[in-house]
């Protein structure tokens, strides 16, 4: 039987980036993670180490309320970065540096369904996506260059739903609402439009595609 990581080596687990599962910690700490199986070191530079589906696993028993997913509220994230899922009191900063991030985050969401797939695609969730749903799909959609609301602007806004691996995704127009759909379903989501029976307003509801 595999023996459990040291306080140590959880701590690293714990530390790593919420959503592309990147690791910081020593070399050692780093090696002997790899050969636990829980992290594998890239192979292109700078090497950088990442949590395998084991690591993550380990990490998500992991009680954390800081690194708990968004659920039906928007939630600012301190210290770690999180996808905008629209209507955060206290949203980051725009800019090249927020650029920087959503792009590292969305390739290395890319990378971990590349490493999760029986076939290598990348064009499907992974389970990562699957248990994190609102941040999964909100990531996608800023990463494609769409805006989220927050503050004066309007955008996009990915809330959770009632219904088992679905999302609800509101837009101000609906030809915002279209171009998410466009990217979601691009991105590896089946999207369909809806409208709330008492409001009247149109959203979409998206779910991963399992194929």
């Amino acid at each position: 039987m595999t023996r459990p990581p040291t306080a140590a080596q959880r701590g690293v687990i714990e530390a790593a980036d919420p959503v592309t599962g990147r690791l910081r910690g020593t070399e050692a700490q780093l090696a002997a993670l790899v050969k636990r199986g829980l992290a594998f070191r890239h192979p292109r530079p700078p090497h950088e180490h990442f949590l395998t589906p084991a690591g993550h696993r380990i990490r998500e028993a992991v009680p954390d309320s800081a690194a708990a997913a968004v659920t039906e509220a928007p939630v600012a994230d301190t210290g770690v970065f999180a996808a905008r899922v629209g209507g955060e009191e206290e949203p980051p900063a725009d800019g090249a540096a927020r650029l920087r991030e959503v792009h590292s985050a969305w390739q290395g969401l890319l990378e971990l369904r590349r490493m999760t797939s029986t076939d290598g695609a990348v064009d499907r969730p992974c389970g990562w996506e699957r248990a994190h749903l609102v941040r999964a799909a909100a990531l996608a959609l800023e990463a494609a260059g769409h805006r989220p609301a927050g503050g004066d602007a309007d955008g996009y806004r990915v809330r959770a739903t009632p219904q088992p691996e679905a999302v609800a995704v509101y837009a101000p127009d609906a030809q915002t609402l279209a171009a998410c759909a466009a990217t979601l379903q691009r991105t590896g989501w089946q999207a369909g439009e809806y409208t709330e029976p008492r409001t009247r307003v149109r959203y979409l509801l998206a779910s991963p595609r399992r194929a």
